[in-house]
């Protein structure tokens, strides 16, 4: 007999975009916490219509629950899931720890998980090809090579635009991003993240983390890092590769 944990969330669907940074946060989420979901996945850009029409929001992830309730955006489901199975918590039940996590969630929600859009468009942008690889493990059709050459600019150019990724934002964020990677080593230092159990804050800043780590000019200025060190103890593996040369190497700065 299942338990009645799995029973009551037999039916719960997260709303996705295959290889989605908040989406594996959530994802990730779910699985700590065993819980039962099945995923429906959108093609990029046309998940910001259907979300609108069913969550009142464009962004992924999602989720409804066999109850009927629905939820979007991954800060907003992991504190959903935190209710309704407390264990393993992603919030710590000590008020300042919990606050410390909170901000620190806060943070990687509204600072780094745009940088890694920022980043990745345009890498898009620059080499179409990079794309391909990013359907490994999807559910969808793999769309053949000459259909994504095809499809490549226009899906690439709607994105750039819905997140504000230019070519000016992408060289600032480049250049800003050791300052990005100095506070999480910082917040790993001062135990926020990288606890034994990952929190909130962990899959928030890893799983952007993790993303940009598939672009092989950005990833120097992570893996030797604490940093990379969590990102890939809580996300060892990711769909895709954009190949080291895509980024202009003027934009990139010095790795220690």
């Amino acid at each position: 007999m299942p338990s009645r944990k799995v029973a009551a969330m037999s039916a719960t669907r997260l709303y996705v975009v295959h290889a989605s940074h908040p989406c594996r946060a959530v994802a990730r989420a779910l699985d700590l916490k065993g819980i039962p979901y099945k995923t429906f996945e959108y093609m990029p850009p046309t998940h910001a219509l259907f979300q609108r029409l069913l969550f009142g929001a464009r962004t992924v992830p999602a989720i409804r629950f066999a109850n009927g309730e629905k939820l979007s955006g991954s800060r907003a489901i992991m504190r959903r899931l935190d209710e309704r199975v407390p264990s393993p918590a992603l919030f710590p039940a000590d008020p300042a720890a919990r606050l410390k996590v909170v901000e620190a969630e806060r943070w990687g929600d509204d600072v780094l998980q745009p940088i890694a859009r920022r980043v990745l468009w345009p890498a898009f942008s620059r080499n179409p090809r990079a794309m391909a690889g990013y359907q490994d493990g999807s559910k969808l059709p793999a769309l053949p090579a000459g259909v994504l050459a095809v499809a490549a600019p226009p899906v690439t150019f709607v994105e750039k635009k819905m997140n504000a990724a230019s070519e000016e934002a992408l060289r600032a964020d480049l250049q800003a991003l050791p300052s990005h990677l100095d506070k999480v080593d910082a917040l790993i230092a001062e135990g926020v993240l990288g606890g034994e159990d990952p929190n909130a804050a962990d899959l928030q800043i890893t799983s952007s983390l993790r993303l940009l780590l598939t672009v092989a000019d950005v990833r120097p200025l992570i893996d030797a890092r604490p940093a990379g060190e969590l990102t890939r103890r809580i996300f060892p593996d990711h769909p895709g590769e954009v190949p080291a040369g895509t980024l202009p190497a003027e934009w990139l700065p010095a790795t220690a």
